[in-house]
């Protein structure tokens, strides 16, 4: 497929969001042209879709690219292929490279380099504080007004843990109408700390990670948010006691939003018992009970959104000790069928409720025009189409990303995207991403 630009598509038989009767939809000029029964198109790209689910194209306010600074782990490329292969239109490159993303040069440069690839629009995190140090707020405005627009900021990786300085962050990005991602972990609870706190951390030996670090860094913030009248966004929830804090949050009118990943929606601690450092990932796989209420709690949509925290790691990162390790695993080609397995399959959500929490939300979050918008005539063409009869295994040598850190090697799941398109161009099909769809685009 050449991705030319006017090249028309035309999926016949898909279900809008899984509802319905089934329908052709026609895209061409980067839009949707039409949706109805037996429609024809000359020269149109034909997509089978009997018995698929067609869904507005996801958006993860949350991955690791490595570029610049990291490539032997991962690429602006290889990621972008894993995100396309996922179903996902729209990623957020978090600002943890080498050199930080704290100054607009890395920001520009990372935001050119997605729409050279074409594959996904990238969407650069600007780190919060020079260095991702926590001592000096970084030049958000710049970055916000240069070439990548930076929308969001985060330390990921590491907490904003001093008090002023998040606060200061806070009021700033409310001046410029960004949003603040905080990594919540109060590193004073956490020093040495490599497995959740618990019983099987104690009968493992793993020094314990406590759900206190989360959860007091959330409360603290809510507070924040709400004295600078700022929004605030939690990463990567992980305990029952955060979900009720968000929930707390949210009904005092505090502008509080979370996400959840698939991992921690699908593993717990139990995983630990092999020493096997796959498992290891920050903040750490909690407890069962855990798991339960973040599912409960997306949804009901306490919990936002589902994002991926793709965090890619070279072979000898992850094979060695334990202790040693360092945190993180893929997510991007794997979380579409983790969210089936563990919210659809169990009746949590239905496909409109995928939509939600994998497209709408996210989209809403960080104010994208563009993606997580309805399935209609006129809209923007970021579409995702997905089998939900197939079943596939993973192997982590197969998946598009340049590592193959991936806690679920060997595992059958549900459902798989089998076409991605991102403004009306074909950028997945069939488990092939298919080139640069956007070079040169504006």
């Amino acid at each position: 497929m050449s991705g030319n630009n006017d090249t028309a598509v035309l999926i016949k038989g898909a279900l809008l969001y899984g509802e319905g009767e089934p329908v052709d939809v026609l895209v061409a000029d980067g839009e949707i042209r039409r949706i109805g029964t037996d429609l024809d198109a000359i020269d149109a790209e034909i997509i089978d879709a009997r018995g698929q689910v067609l869904l507005p194209g996801f958006v993860d306010l949350h991955t690791h690219l490595r570029e610049p600074g990291r490539e032997d782990t991962e690429t602006i490329e290889s990621g972008s292929a894993a995100a396309a292969l996922g179903g996902y239109t729209a990623v957020f490159a978090m600002a943890n490279t080498a050199p930080v993303a704290d100054s607009v040069v890395v920001t520009d440069h990372v935001w050119r380099r997605g729409r050279e690839v074409g594959l996904v629009d990238v969407y650069p995190v600007g780190a919060v504080t020079v260095g991702l140090e926590g001592k000096q707020l970084a030049e958000m405005g710049t970055m916000a007004g240069g070439v990548g627009a930076v929308r969001m900021f985060s330390d990921d990786g590491h907490c904003v843990h001093d008090p002023l300085i998040m606060r200061r962050a806070l009021e700033y990005a409310n001046s410029l109408g960004v949003l603040i991602a905080q990594h919540a972990e109060e590193p004073r609870l956490t020093q040495g700390a490599i497995a959740h706190e618990g019983p099987t951390a104690a009968r493992l030996g793993l020094a314990g990670w406590p759900r206190a670090a989360e959860e007091s860094i959330v409360a603290r913030d809510a507070l924040l948010a709400r004295d600078a009248d700022a929004r605030v966004h939690i990463c990567h929830a992980s305990t029952a006691g955060t979900v009720e804090l968000v929930r707390w949050a949210k009904s005092q009118g505090i502008s509080i939003t979370a996400e959840v990943t698939p991992h921690h929606l699908l593993l717990d601690d139990s995983r630990l018992e092999t020493y096997d450092a796959v498992n290891k990932v920050n903040p750490p796989l909690r407890e069962a009970s855990d798991a339960a209420a973040l599912r409960q709690a997306l949804a009901e949509g306490i919990i936002d959104c589902v994002a991926t925290d793709h965090a890619p790691h070279a072979e000898q990162d992850k094979c060695c000790e334990f202790a040693a390790a360092r945190p993180g695993m893929l997510g991007l080609e794997t979380a579409l069928s983790i969210i089936v397995q563990t919210m659809v399959e169990p009746g949590l959500l239905d496909w409109r409720g995928v939509a939600r929490v994998m497209s709408e939300r996210p989209a809403a979050i960080v104010g994208l025009d563009e993606h997580g918008r309805p399935l209609e005539v006129g809209e923007p063409a970021n579409l995702t189409l997905v089998d939900p009869r197939a079943s596939w295994t993973v192997r982590g040598k197969e998946l598009a990303s340049i590592s193959n850190n991936t806690p679920f090697e060997a595992m059958t799941f549900p459902a798989r995207v089998t076409a991605t398109l991102l403004r009306g161009r074909l950028t997945a099909r069939d488990g092939k991403a298919l080139g640069a769809a956007l070079r040169g685009g504006s």
